[in-house]
């Protein structure tokens, strides 16, 4: 049963960092693209929320810094 909980974990944080990609790709492509601009701002306050850090170990703003790296590249 912790198996399962987890895995549910794992597929919310994933999807969030998928969501933050696909936002920022689109905001690079089109900046004033405002539907991305929220979905950026509401998928950070998630990295950041008592929720986030209920559901994993991983530092927040951690791995918000290194999403953030991956679009300069």
């Amino acid at each position: 049963m912790q198996r399962n909980w987890e895995n549910l974990s794992n597929a919310i944080i994933l999807q969030a960092v998928e969501d933050y990609r696909k936002a920022r790709k689109r905001v690079r492509t089109y900046p004033g693209q405002t539907a991305a601009q929220a979905t950026i701002r509401e998928v950070e306050r998630f990295f950041r929320s008592w929720w986030f850090a209920q559901l994993t170990d991983v530092d927040g703003e951690k791995l918000l810094e290194r999403l953030k790296k991956e679009v300069v590249r």
